[in-house]
């Protein structure tokens, strides 16, 4: 297969038949070896990392698919940490979405003069960033992303709304299984074909903070709850 793009968790390549094909990786975002979702770095590796985002990015990805939530996902070989998507354009290099249901993190660490850390929030909180490491991806409004020519006004508007959505799907499955869901990042992109707005990426424990009480849950033991 041709490599296409070299990600920190991700690897995608272009199979022999033309399909896009995205390799899991047992690299983890963090830092000092301390995982962090909202780090832009790789901080760790941690054997089975790849698999484990893999399969729970399966597993909610068909159950979007089943309720006509527009992804990429076509199908995943779990044998080889491989999933199969449709082809996309992204917004720029990257646009990023975040989903907060609890101030905490980054969203604390901007705001932490007027909240408290861990205060549930009375609706959800969508965050729109950009990748870029020299930046520390930031955060850009509806009017700054229509300025810069990387998404319209009714783009943006689709896209927070997939959000809470794709998130309350999210934050149902993990409430059944008695976990907390904090704070979620997801990845949006354009059909190469259609013009259509994807949910793309994944949706892993690498990329949430899911709390049991006041126990923070290591991503990699998210599965074993909810799978």
């Amino acid at each position: 297969m041709e490599q296409i793009y070299k990600g920190k968790t991700k690897d995608v390549y272009r199979d022999s038949n033309g399909d896009i094909v995205l390799f899991f990786k047992d690299d983890m975002t963090g830092k000092d070896g301390v995982f962090d979702p909202g780090e832009n770095q790789v901080g760790l590796t941690v054997k089975g990392s790849g698999l484990a985002g893999l399969k729970m990015t399966t597993y909610f990805f068909e159950l979007l698919n089943d309720l006509d939530i527009p992804t990429h996902f076509i199908s995943s070989n779990f044998d080889k940490n491989e999933m199969r998507v449709r082809e996309v354009t992204t917004f720029g290099d990257g646009l990023e979405v975040i989903c907060r249901y609890v101030a905490t993190g980054s969203y604390y660490r901007r705001y932490g003069k007027y909240i408290e850390d861990g205060t549930v929030l009375e609706n959800p909180i969508v965050e729109f960033t950009l990748k870029d490491d020299e930046r520390q991806d930031p955060v850009a409004s509806k009017e700054t992303l229509n300025a810069l020519d990387l998404l319209h006004a009714d783009e943006y508007d689709t896209i927070a709304a997939l959000t809470v959505r794709i998130c309350d799907v999210v934050k149902e499955k993990l409430t059944e299984k008695g976990l907390d869901l904090y704070d979620i990042k997801l990845e949006f992109g354009r059909d190469h074909e259609t013009n259509e707005i994807l949910l793309i990426d994944e949706i892993s424990g690498g990329n949430m903070r899911v709390f049991k009480g006041e126990e923070n849950i290591h991503p990699l033991e998210i599965g074993t709850y909810l799978l």
